[in-house]
């Protein structure tokens, strides 16, 4: 396995719930989504995650976005 490879899969498991909502926001809000949309697409982005966190509301989702 390339160096690059392993790299990218510690990445991705060492990303914390909050830091994957942060990033995944301003990723579609680049893409043009509105918040209510991607809520939506982060809470089903994270259930489907390999070590899925608990459920969040979408008030818990913004409140990790916005503070």
């Amino acid at each position: 396995m390339s160096p690059r490879v392993v790299a990218d899969v510690i990445a991705y498991f060492g990303e914390t719930t909050e830091d994957y909502v942060r990033r995944r926001h301003a990723e579609l809000r680049r893409g043009q989504y509105r918040n209510a949309r991607i809520w939506a697409v982060v809470a089903a982005e994270l259930a489907a995650r390999a070590v899925a966190p608990p459920v969040l509301t979408e008030r818990q989702l913004r409140r990790i976005v916005y503070g």
